[in-house]
Order: structure tokens, then sequence, then C-alpha cells
């Protein structure tokens, strides 16, 4: 199971730098009249750093999923890093102010979670995972994304996934199955 976890990540990621290095490619022989389309550079730069957050979200997901309080206190760590490197520029004024409302709070989350306990950290994570839904309604992502809902935990709880097997983050090994996909984001 975790040699096919492994190998779903790498297929994911060879995905990734496919799809980056053709964009790449493409802008570069695009010669018509000899510009360079800036707002493009500037959106594959902001999905680097969204990417970069969705990786530090799933960390924390998974540490969580396997119940290890130490590996999802330093993935909440790691994740308050990535939202304050995200550069916004390239969004609207509306846009931009609404993803500061949300990072502000998903770096409040991610700092308890990087202090608490397990039980703690999986209260904040529930907001937490509000809070990067929101992000990625704006700034989209590279990949297929499955929001899944744990009808059990808090009166019901969501997450993002890059699985449809569900993995519940809220008790781990207790009820580790127990959910289902509700929503399928697709990539842009």
């Amino acid at each position: 199971m975790k040699n096919l976890k492994m190998s779903i990540a790498a297929v994911l990621l060879l995905a990734v730098s496919f799809t980056n290095a053709q964009e790449k490619k493409k802008m570069n022989h695009d010669h018509g009249d000899m510009k360079m389309d800036h707002s493009k550079m500037s959106t594959m730069k902001s999905d680097a750093k969204t990417e970069a957050i969705l990786s530090d979200y799933f960390n924390l997901k998974n540490a969580l999923v396997a119940d290890d309080t130490k590996k999802a206190a330093q993935a909440g760590s790691k994740l308050v890093a990535s939202i304050k490197a995200f550069d916004m520029s390239s969004y609207t004024k509306e846009q931009q102010e609404e993803l500061a409302d949300i990072f502000e709070d998903a770096t409040e989350h991610a700092e308890h979670i990087s202090e608490s306990a397990i039980d703690h950290q999986r209260e904040h994570f529930k907001t937490l995972s509000k809070d990067i839904t929101d992000m990625v309604a704006i700034t989209g992502s590279e990949t297929t994304l499955y929001e899944q809902f744990c009808p059990m935990y808090d009166k019901g709880s969501a997450w993002l996934s890059t699985s449809k097997e569900i993995r519940n983050p809220y008790y781990g090994s207790r009820m580790l199955k127990c959910g289902k996909v509700q929503k399928t984001i697709q990539n842009r």
C-alpha cells in the first residue's frame, strides 16, 4: 500500500512537471509579437505557491490520518511558512483581499496545530480545511481534488484529498474509512 501511494505521488509529480514544461515550451515558442505574457508567468508562479500550500496541507492531513501528533505539528509549521510565502500579486484586488482573509485565518489554525495535542489539532484542521478549500476556489489547482466529508466528526466535517479513497483525518485509525466524497474539484 505504501509503495502504491509513493507510485501515485511520483506519477502526479511527473504529470505536474510535464504540464509545466509544456506550458513553458509553448510560451517560449510563441514569437508572434515577441512579447512575453507576464500574466501567464505570474500565474505560473502562483500555481507553484498554491501547490506548495496544498502539499503541506496534505502532509498535515496524512499525519492526522496516521495519528502522528509530532508530524502533524511539523506539517503545521511548514504550512505556515508556505502560506506566508504566497504571492498574491497576480490576482485582482478583490481576490487579494479574500485571499488575505483566508490566509490570516489559515495561518492561525496552522500555528495552533503546530503546538497542540492531536485532538486539538483535529479541531483546528476542520476550519483549516475550509480555508484551504476557499483558497482553491480562487487559485485553482494543478490536480483534481476530492472534497471528502465525515458526518460523525463535530456534526459533519470536510477535508480535501488527492484520492477518492477515504482516509479520515478526524478519527485516524479509530474510523479510518468513515466518510464519503462529496465533491470533485477538477484541475484547471
